[in-house]
């Protein structure tokens, strides 16, 4: 191995790298904006539930 295959070994091990660095912080970004949509549907149906309940709960001589 000359200097030259060690320097194309390094370049391209840096590129895997960056790669696979970019691959998993996409995968967390996607796992990220699930999370949230989860959250805030569960907030919307919690919001939604407790409004019902409280106006049918309310008292009928206030």
């Amino acid at each position: 191995m000359n200097v030259d295959d060690v320097v194309r070994e390094r370049i391209e091990q840096a590129r895997r790298k960056a790669e696979e660095e970019k691959r998993r912080r996409a995968e967390l970004a996607a796992a990220r904006r699930r999370g949230l949509a989860f959250r805030h549907a569960a907030r919307l149906r919690n919001l939604a539930e407790s409004t019902y309940f409280n106006t049918s709960l309310a008292p009928s001589g206030a």
